[in-house]
C-alpha cells in the first residue's frame, strides 16, 4: 500500500483529528490539519490496527508536508520535537530496526569494506562454554527477515545458519570454555570469545561492530546497543554463534540427559536445577555460578 492510499484509507476512518497517527509500516507520522498548532510531548507508542492499519497515537506535532487532508513528516523528523529521552530511545530503536543495513552504509561511505559484527551466546547458562561468532557480509548480502537469533525460530536460525556461510566474506567462531569462565569471569571470557573470533576470520575485518562490548583491537570498534536488533551483520553473527552453541549442547545432552540441556542449553530451568540436586553437577558445569557453587558448597 502506498503512502496515499494509507491517508485516502484514514480519511474514511472515523479518528480524532487532534492526534497524530504513526504509521508504522511507513515509518512516517500524519496528522489532520490543525492550524496553529504547538509542539506536545509524546504520550504513548503503543501499537494498534485500525481496519487493518498498524497505527500509533501520539500527540500533536509540528505540521509538515500535506497529503489527502492529512499532513505527515517521517517518523525521525519528530525526534526534535520530543523531550522525553525514553521515547526517543524507543523511536530510534523502531527506525534502526527498519534498516539493519544503515551502519554497516555509513560505513563503506567512510570508506570502510570488510565490516565485522561480532555477537556472543551463552553468558547466563550453568554449563558450557560461551561462544562468540565474528561475521563479515558483502555489501549485496540479502536475507530476509534476518534478525537477533532470539528472536528466530529454531528452523529459521537453522536455515540462516547456513545461508551466512555461504554467503559471508568471511566468519570465525571463538569458543571459552566453563573452566576459563570460572578463572577469569564471564565478563572477561567473553571479551576472550569474542576476540578469537575475530582472529579466526580467515579475512580480517577492517572495523568491528559490537553488540555493546567493548573491545581492546587494533582496528576501530563500535559498540551498538541492542546491536543484535541494529544491525545485520551482529544479527547474522547472532545466529552463527547461538547455533553452534546449541548443537554442542544437544551433544552433551546425550550424555546427560536427565540435565535436559537438549531443552534448557545450560540455563538454570526448574528441570535443570532439580537435576543438579538430585544428581550432582558435572564437569562441564560453571563452579563459579551461584546455583552450582551453592551445591558445592553444601556439599563440600
Amino acid at each position: 500500500m502506498t503512502k496515499k492510499e494509507i491517508f485516502e484509507k484514514l480519511n474514511k476512518i472515523s479518528l480524532d483529528t487532534s492526534n497524530f497517527i504513526v504509521i508504522g509500516d511507513a515509518s512516517i507520522v500524519c496528522h489532520g490539519i490543525i492550524k496553529n498548532s504547538e509542539s506536545i510531548k509524546v504520550l504513548s507508542l503503543v501499537p494498534f490496527e485500525v481496519n487493518g492499519i498498524e497505527v500509533e497515537v501520539v500527540n500533536k506535532l509540528n505540521k509538515t508536508d500535506e497529503i489527502n487532508g492529512f499532513q505527515f513528516q517521517k517518523l525521525e523528523d519528530c525526534l526534535n520535537e520530543i523531550d522525553d529521552k525514553n521515547i526517543i530511545k524507543k523511536i530510534e530503536l523502531y527506525l534502526d530496526c527498519l534498516d539493519t543495513y544503515k551502519n554497516e552504509r555509513k560505513l563503506r561511505k567512510e570508506g570502510y569494506t570488510l565490516i565485522g559484527g561480532v555477537d556472543e551466546v551463552g553468558r547466563g547458562p550453568l554449563v558450557g562454554p560461551v561462544v562468540a561468532a565474528c561475521c563479515i557480509l558483502p555489501e549485496k548480502f540479502n536475507l530476509d527477515g534476518l534478525t537477533d537469533s532470539k528472536k528466530l525460530t529454531e528452523k529459521k536460525r537453522d536455515y540462516f545458519f547456513e545461508e551466512i556461510k555461504k554467503q559471508a566474506i568471511s566468519y570465525g567462531i571463538g569458543i571459552v570454555d566453563e573452566k576459563r569462565i570460572d578463572e577469569i569471569n564471564i565478563y572477561q571470557a567473553t571479551k576472550e570469545a569474542m576476540i578469537q573470533a575475530i582472529n579466526n576470520c580467515n579475512i580480517k575485518p577492517e572495523y568491528v561492530l559490537t553488540d555493546a562490548m567493548k573491545l581492546d583491537l587494533d582496528i576501530p570498534v563500535k559498540p551498538i546497543i541492542k546491536g543484535d536488533l541494529r544491525s545485520i551483520t551482529i544479527s547474522a553473527a547472532s545466529v552463527l554463534a547461538k547455533v553452534t552453541r546449541d548443537r554442542m549442547m544437544y551433544e552433551l545432552d546425550k550424555k546427560y540427559p536427565m540435565y535436559d540441556f537438549k531443552n534448557n542449553v545450560g540455563y538454570p530451568t526448574k528441570k535443570h536445577l532439580e537435576a543438579i540436586a538430585k544428581y550432582g553437577i558435572i564437569p562441564e558445569h560453571r563452579r563459579s555460578y551461584g546455583p552450582v557453587k551453592e551445591y558445592l558448597e553444601k556439599n563440600s
